[in-house]
């Protein structure tokens, strides 16, 4: 199993120094997300100061971007990390895209998979020195590339794609044309038991792809910390995401699989009524345990297994405690890496 250092909200000298000590202390990736900092950028510095540590957006917002853009800044990460680069982008909701994004929204699914599909084509225009770009989709159409505006090759085609998936639909169109499921935080085993594997392996199916070519990642919270206290403030931490997010209807599925429609209801008239800082107080600890591995890390790789094991072949370190959430020592992440997974390899398209 890999194991991601997932980066805090820092400042690019601080990012340089994190992505430094996350590779020598032996962690297989660094992932950022996007919440209030661009999350491309930091992993353009982090190329530059690093050897052999993956480099991955976990996620970034895919619809405010033309897919166009994100190839270019994919292709230049890419280029400089000489391959240590992983692209995962994700749809966000309908409320961000219009209201925070200013953006149209449509059926996320199939958008999600021209996005995907138009990605892979100006890739390979770029990798084969064509100009021939011809993708027509009826979210996006790309039919215009001329010399000037082809990066110089670099021996690939573009970088491997994850996406945020949480829904049937999403699911299959992962299985489908992606590299990978980048799976929420907001997810139990039972649901994943229940839905993401049938779903995904539908999408296997329909694009004539392997789940060993496929590098799912996440799918819960991890509560740890070198001590009992450290690891409690993460605890609480993940009851506070299991309201926020139970509060949205969009991820009652979940719920629904443990009975917890009431709950959800109960938290969506909080969220209604503005009373956020309220709202964990109602997620019983039996609640907490369903989307999280609870240890300090004494005991934490065995139950990231028990938790993950035969699920997830990433899993990483998400926590609000910014620079008192500590890294890993090297024992504890040699540990966790010993665990089995399914993954096997990208299925990559050549460079002409």
């Amino acid at each position: 199993m890999k194991i991601y250092y997932t980066m805090p909200r820092m400042t690019f000298r601080q990012t340089a120094d994190a992505a430094k000590q996350a590779e020598s202390l032996g962690y297989d990736g660094i992932t950022t997300t996007e919440t209030n900092r661009d999350p491309f950028l930091p992993l353009a510095v982090a190329a530059s100061v690093t050897e052999k540590i993956e480099l991955a957006t976990g996620v970034a917002i895919a619809f405010p971007r033309s897919p166009m853009v994100v190839a270019e800044m994919g292709w230049d990460i890419q280029e400089s990390s000489k391959g240590r680069f992983i692209l995962g982008i994700g749809s966000q909701v309908k409320g961000h895209n219009e209201r925070r994004f200013s953006v149209p929204w449509s059926a996320p699914a199939p958008r999600m998979k021209e996005y995907v599909q138009s990605l892979r084509a100006i890739w390979q225009a770029w990798a084969d020195g064509s100009t021939d770009l011809g993708y027509i989709g009826k979210h996006y159409s790309f039919t215009l590339m001329t010399p000037n505006f082809m990066p110089p090759k670099m021996g690939m085609v573009g970088a491997p794609i994850t996406i945020a998936s949480v829904g049937p639909a999403m699911l299959r169109v992962a299985g489908e044309v992606c590299d990978g499921a980048r799976l929420h935080g907001f997810c139990t085993r039972k649901y994943f038991e229940n839905v993401i594997s049938k779903e995904l392996q539908t999408g296997y199916e329909r694009g004539g792809r392997k789940r060993e070519n496929m590098e799912i990642s996440g799918g819960g919270f991890i509560a740890t910390g070198p001590d009992e206290e450290t690891t409690q403030k993460m605890y609480e931490w993940i009851r506070y995401r299991v309201a926020f997010y139970g509060s949205t209807r969009t991820y009652w599925p979940v719920f629904e699989q443990h009975d917890l429609l009431d709950l959800g209801e109960e938290l969506h008239r909080m969220s209604v009524a503005q009373r956020w800082d309220e709202m964990a107080q109602v997620v019983p600890d039996d609640v907490v345990d369903l989307f999280c591995a609870r240890g300090t890390w004494e005991n934490i790789a065995g139950e990231i297994e028990k938790r993950f094991g035969g699920m997830a072949d990433i899993v990483s370190i998400q926590s609000e405690l910014g620079d008192d959430s500590p890294m890993f020592d090297p024992g504890l992440i040699q540990d966790i890496q010993k665990i089995p997974t399914v993954f096997e390899g990208f299925d990559l398209p050549k460079a002409a």
